[in-house]
């Protein structure tokens, strides 16, 4: 059984100033959103985004019951608060869920980065124990490593004056998604501001291949930032669809979304607020899917086995939690759980579950390297965290779900590349087949107090820590 999900309370935003609350309005998914506007302002609200194409707009309240008075209006099929509503932000405001491991390990400053490699090795090779880990170094001689490819990086913003990535960024189709969902191209939208969680992905996509730092999984692939991470280092329901609709609509053919949906870890059915958003989000990454966009996503960072019920004492995470909660059935992380997409699990320097990784039979799709501080990586440094890309040119190791999906996203792009007819759902399979497959460890003990720390189930296959494998570079370009 489901405990009870807690409603959003109150019309204040986190500042408590009384600015208008937000919420996700969901109309019928085909026929036009002219009843459902017109309800939105009959209760009060005002409409300041939508999307005809899944029947979803966003509206803007100063009424604390808003939601639950337009529910079932014509036109409208649910309707919630996007975020919580609480007057204070927690003391940790700057951490929203994906980014609280994915400390910075250390920096490499552009100098070091910049020294001729040997044998031709970009000259941080040696630090990317990732890289041989899924074979990419291989990969790059036998392929056109990801040439005319994009990938959307759905996150903070991209440095676009990284040398790095530069060459590889299409400014032209960049986008900021950060206000009300509403797309904003200039580059001041979808460039990062204080954080280099994108700029991080990024690099492990698709650092370029030059002599000068490192290069990514799929070297000459695309790159466009799909910001939709603002300034507070919150990911919002309307901020995240709005990234989906962006990346279906202007040619993109991977995502990586290395983050889970705010203020809700898991978002529930039983909660009408909830359940409005998670039919919302739903829809946008399922339109990006029908257009043949192949989304990859993190599963999160908090070791919670994804297929049982789970403990949640942190959500909302934008106010403070409001009540300690049990979830199971009808509550899922957004977007790591919708259909179709790939999930993505963490692993460290010698193959093994990282100790933070989320996990789950039938959550988890593939594995990839994500880092471990405590698991030894065979480079100079010794870092078990891994190695990318940070604005102003700089380099530095980040450990995360969010740093192994952009792997995933990596050898997509080297898949669709190799197959450029093959649509989205055959290299989705393509992943999975082409994994290599991890058995479960024989203890899982991460702490040293003699317990297991997390079940892995699947004995040969580790499925439950490492659905079908870890993901092989150089098998997706043979």
């Amino acid at each position: 059984m489901l405990a009870p999900a807690v409603a959003a309370a109150g019309p204040l935003n986190s500042a408590g100033t009384g600015d208008p609350a937000h919420f996700v309005v969901v109309g019928p998914e085909r026929g036009g959103l002219e009843r459902t506007a017109a309800s939105v302002r009959a209760a009060d609200g005002e409409v300041v985004q939508s999307w005809p194409e899944i029947g979803v707009l966003l509206a803007t309240s100063r009424d604390s019951e808003f939601a639950s008075e337009v529910r079932g209006d014509p036109g409208v099929r649910a309707a919630g608060a996007s975020r919580n509503l609480a007057e204070q932000l927690p003391e940790n405001n700057g951490e929203s869920g994906s980014e609280t491991l994915e400390k910075r390990r250390g920096t490499l400053a552009a100098d070091s980065a910049a020294r001729s490699g040997e044998d031709g090795e970009e000259p941080l090779a040696a630090e990317q124990w990732d890289m041989r880990m899924i074979n990419a170094d291989e990969a790059h001689e036998n392929s056109d490593s990801g040439e005319g490819v994009t990938v959307g990086v759905l996150d903070s913003g991209i440095d676009p004056d990284h040398p790095d990535l530069a060459a590889n960024l299409d400014a032209g189709r960049s986008v900021g998604c950060t206000e009300n969902g509403t797309p904003d191209r200039s580059r001041q939208a979808w460039a990062p501001t204080n954080s280099g969680h994108g700029t991080h992905v990024a690099g492990t996509v698709a650092a370029a291949n030059n002599g000068v730092g490192m290069s990514g999984v799929a070297p000459n692939a695309t790159l466009v930032s799909i910001r939709v991470v603002n300034d507070e280092g919150f990911i919002y329901p309307g901020s995240a669809i709005c990234g989906f609709m962006w990346a279906a609509e202007h040619g993109v053919d991977v995502t990586n979304s290395s983050y889970f949906i705010d203020p809700w870890y898991l978002w529930c059915q039983r909660d009408p607020d909830q359940a409005a958003v998670a039919e919302a989000v739903r829809r946008a990454v399922d339109h990006a899917r029908g257009n043949d966009v192949l989304n990859v996503v993190a599963a999160g960072n908090s070791n919670w086995n994804l297929s049982k019920r789970i403990h949640d004492t942190n959500s909302p995470n934008n106010g403070g939690p409001t009540e300690d909660r049990w979830t199971g059935n009808g509550c899922q992380v957004l977007p790591g759980e919708l259909p179709g997409t790939v999930t993505v699990s963490a692993v460290g320097p010698e193959s093994s579950k990282s100790f933070y990784s989320n996990y789950g039979i039938g959550s988890v799709d593939v594995a990839a390297p994500g880092g471990d501080s405590r698991q030894t990586a065979d480079t100079p440094s010794g870092n078990g965290a891994v190695l990318s890309t940070l604005p102003d040119g700089e380099y530095g190791f980040y450990q995360g779900t969010s740093m192994a999906s952009p792997h995933v996203a990596g050898v997509a792009a080297l898949i669709r590349a190799e197959h450029p007819h093959w649509n989205a759902r055959m290299v989705n399979a393509a992943l999975r087949w082409q994994a290599d497959t991890v058995p479960c460890p024989k203890s899982y003990d991460t702490d040293g107090d003699g317990e297991d720390d997390a079940k892995c189930r699947g004995g040969r296959t580790g499925a439950g820590f490492y659905g079908a494998g870890i993901v092989d570079a150089l098998d997706a370009v043979r």
